[in-house]
């Protein structure tokens, strides 16, 4: 098994966070994994991304030029990456900042309102953990438990008051696209 994925957003929203977490749940539940931020003038409001590759086997190259999985956070994403997703791969694109949808019938697309849900949870910074369960729900790639861990731990010494908000963005990323399977 070996998943190659690419995460973009613009700065700020928390495209490399997202690279971050599944590559430090993929690390603890033994697979190779490497993470590579792109970032730069883009974390002054321009599309920054994040390759993460998570593996059983070793890493030979952390760079993605084709990856399985696309989670674009903004319309600019989808047009700079979905074109590159591979054949039968996913793009995961959020709905309220991606208009203009990709089209392509030989991958899956999953259009999930990102924002929307990030803000019925009362804080807009959650997005990308919404993006995450959205991952989660979709593939196989990490088990929901090593992120939660990972989460609390971080959290717990970082800002203990956002733990539930982003628990309950990865859940209500997960139901959303577990609705759309249905």
């Amino acid at each position: 098994m070996k998943t190659e994925l690419i995460c973009s957003g613009f700065g700020g929203q928390g495209s490399l966070t997202i690279g971050k977490f599944l590559a430090l749940a993929g690390m603890k539940e033994g697979k190779n994994v490497s993470w590579l931020p792109s970032y730069g003038p883009e974390m002054r409001g321009g599309t920054a991304n994040v390759s993460v590759v998570i593996s059983d086997s070793p890493v030979a190259s952390p760079l993605v030029d084709f990856p399985n999985i696309l989670i674009a956070l903004n319309q600019p994403s989808v047009d700079k990456f979905g074109p590159r997703i591979k054949e039968n791969g996913f793009l995961i694109a959020n709905e309220g900042m991606c208009p203009q949808k990709l089209g392509r019938e030989d991958i899956k697309e999953v259009y999930v309102p990102m924002n929307q849900i990030a803000n019925e949870i009362g804080n807009t910074r959650v997005l990308n953990m919404v993006a995450i369960g959205s991952l989660i729900g979709l593939v196989d790639l990490i088990k929901l438990e090593t992120i939660k861990k990972d989460l609390t731990e971080f959290l717990k010494k970082k800002n203990p008051a956002l733990l539930d908000a982003n628990l309950n963005a990865i859940q209500a990323g997960i139901d959303y696209v577990k609705k759309l399977r249905d």
